[in-house]
């Protein structure tokens, strides 16, 4: 079925049904979005477009061309505010932090999940000895996304699991520490790049790095949600949890992701103000 939603058929279900409905275009990237974003919007005046990707969202967007009025889109920044790179339409609003996983775990959402996941006398033993929480999944976090970076600015088509079994293989359970050696190891070989210099990885990962980088933006949401679900294993929750997923913790966090949360974002204030300049049309729910 994704196959056929291609940017092409969107942009002419837009066109098709904007004679009928008067209402907006909301274009998403990808499932999770939906489920999350939906909560959000006001059904009676907006609908949601799932288009299965970044680039397919932007595609969307150059098909219509000026047939755009009341189409808006959120896609992922990425690694775009660190290249500084903007939308090329106004009518394309990117996350707070570098994908949509990254904002539910800098909200109070990871807080609410953890309360009901987590080990409260483990989580405050981790953090005596390590530091918050957060700041632990971010720095290591970092090394990932400065590696996913380095791959993309380099074209080296390096590949990322989203199995726990890929990312133990270089992740200490007890401190949720990344070995870089393993890491760029277990990277390269499960993106069958063998020819590929370590030292060369490492070197280039190395010269991206700058003490003046928000690690928010760094860091991919997906790898940070390996890295607490790793956590929940032993670190910072029971043994009785290690089935739990990467894709299982994403699924709580977003149901823990409420619309106050949502309301404090740069994101829901660029809507907002969207909304203010084309008061024909409406996205968010109404607030009392």
């Amino acid at each position: 079925m994704q196959a056929y939603i291609t940017p092409e058929r969107i942009a002419n279900s837009i066109r098709q049904q904007r004679s009928q409905y008067k209402g907006a275009f909301l274009i998403v990237e990808g499932e999770g979005d939906n489920l999350l974003y939906r909560n959000f919007i006001d059904r009676n005046g907006c609908q949601i477009q799932v288009a299965f990707g970044k680039e397919n969202v932007l595609n969307v967007f150059d098909i219509l061309g000026h047939d755009h009025q009341g189409v808006l889109a959120i896609v992922d920044a990425d690694f775009w505010r660190l290249e500084n790179i903007a939308p090329a339409n106004p009518q394309i609003f990117i996350t707070d932090t570098h994908d949509l996983e990254t904002m539910l775990l800098q909200s109070p959402a990871l807080d609410k999940f953890l309360g009901e996941y987590g080990s409260h006398a483990k989580i405050k033993a981790f953090e005596k000895q390590h530091g918050n929480l957060r700041d632990v999944l971010l720095e290591n976090g970092a090394n990932l996304g400065y590696l996913l970076w380095y791959s993309l600015k380099n074209d080296l088509a390096l590949k990322f699991d989203d199995k726990l079994s890929f990312f133990s293989k270089f992740i200490t359970k007890d401190t949720l520490t990344i070995d870089i050696k393993k890491m760029l190891t277990t990277v390269k070989n499960h993106a069958q790049k063998f020819a590929l210099s370590e030292q060369v990885m490492e070197k280039g990962m190395n010269n991206l790095k700058s003490p003046d980088h928000d690690l928010w933006q760094v860091c991919c949401g997906h790898h940070l949600m390996a890295i607490l679900a790793i956590g929940l294993q032993k670190a910072i929750g029971s043994d009785d949890l290690k089935e739990v997923k990467p894709e299982i913790v994403e699924k709580n966090l977003r149901l823990a992701y409420e619309f106050i949360h949502f309301m404090k974002t740069q994101l829901y204030q660029a809507i907002k103000n969207w909304e203010f300049a084309n008061p024909t049309f409406k996205v968010l729910l109404a607030t009392t």
